[in-house]
C-alpha cells in the first residue's frame, strides 16, 4: 500500500494483550468461529486452508516480528453477514504502517494523521461525485455498516513490508468469499479499483462491476479521478430495488 515504513527500522513491537492473544489462538484453531454464521458456513471448505494461515500467523508473532492488522481485526470484514452486502469495494493489502491497519480495506483507525494518499484520493473524488466534503478521520466503519464489504485481497502483511503476505494463501480465501457474494442471486455493486482487483472480474459474472484506476496517487490521475463510482453504485443500487449508500461518513 502506499504508507510503508520500510525505508528505516521499525520501533520493537509492544506487547499483544490476552485480548489479543486469545483472537490469535482461534485464528490458529477455529478461525470460522469468528464469522458471521452465514460466511462460516460458506467458508467451511477451507477450514484448513484458514487454520495453515492462522499457524503462519502464529509463527510471526513467536518470531517477533508480528503482522498488521491486530489478530481481533484481520477477519473484521468477514464479521457482517453475507446477507447484508450489496456493495463490494477491492482493496489490494493493509496498510504497512502500525497503527494504520484496522481489517477494514482502505479503512484506517480515527486517529490516523496524515490520512494515507489513496484514501485521500477517495475522499477527493468522492467530494467531486457527490459533493460531500471529506470526513476528518479515515474510519470508513459507516460504510461497512450499511453493506459495503471493503475486502482487501490479502488480508495480513508484516509490518514495513507491503505486499508481505501474498501468495500465502489469503488470495485463495478471498476468491471464496467473491465468488459466494457472486452466487446469492441478490442486489450487488462490485467496485473494482486498478489491475489487481480487475482480475476478480470473471469471479462477478453476471453482477453489477464498475471499473477504474486504482486511487494511489501513481495512478488516480488516469482514471480514478472524475470515474464517479459512488454516484454510479448508487444508481446501480437503485436499478437492483435496494437503497442506495449515504457516502457521508460521521464527523465525530
Amino acid at each position: 500500500m502506499d504508507s510503508a515504513p520500510g525505508l528505516f527500522d521499525l520501533p520493537a513491537p509492544a506487547p499483544w494483550d490476552s485480548r489479543q492473544l486469545k483472537a490469535l489462538a482461534t485464528l490458529r484453531t477455529a478461525p470460522l468461529s469468528g464469522l458471521a454464521p452465514d460466511w462460516a458456513q460458506a467458508l467451511s471448505p477451507l477450514d484448513a486452508t484458514l487454520r495453515r494461515l492462522g499457524a503462519m500467523l502464529a509463527g510471526e508473532y513467536d518470531a517477533g516480528t508480528r503482522f498488521l492488522p491486530l489478530p481481533t481485526q484481520v477477519l473484521r470484514a468477514l464479521g457482517t453477514p453475507m446477507a447484508g452486502v450489496k456493495v463490494l469495494i477491492v482493496g489490494q493489502d493493509p496498510y504497512p504502517t502500525p497503527g494504520h491497519s484496522v481489517g477494514l480495506a482502505f479503512s484506517v483507525d480515527r486517529a490516523t494523521r496524515p490520512l494515507p494518499r489513496s484514501l485521500s484520493n477517495i475522499y477527493k473524488e468522492l467530494n467531486t461525485d457527490l459533493g460531500i466534503t471529506p470526513a476528518p478521520h479515515g474510519d470508513l466503519s459507516a460504510w461497512a455498516d450499511q453493506g459495503v464489504m471493503l475486502l482487501n485481497r490479502v488480508l495480513t502483511v508484516a509490518p514495513g513490508e507491503a505486499g508481505s503476505h501474498r501468495r500465502r494463501g489469503w488470495e485463495e480465501v478471498t476468491e471464496a468469499v467473491i465468488t459466494a457474494l457472486a452466487a446469492r442471486n441478490t442486489p450487488l455493486v462490485s467496485v473494482l479499483w486498478g489491475k489487481d482487483a480487475q482480475r476478480l472480474a470473471p469471479l462477478l459474472e453476471g453482477t453489477a462491476i464498475i471499473e477504474s484506476a486504482h486511487p494511489s496517487p501513481l495512478s488516480a490521475s488516469r482514471g480514478f479521478f472524475g470515474s464517479k463510482p459512488f454516484s454510479r453504485v448508487n444508481d446501480l443500487l437503485t436499478a437492483q430495488g435496494t437503497a442506495p449508500i449515504d457516502w457521508a461518513l460521521p464527523v465525530n
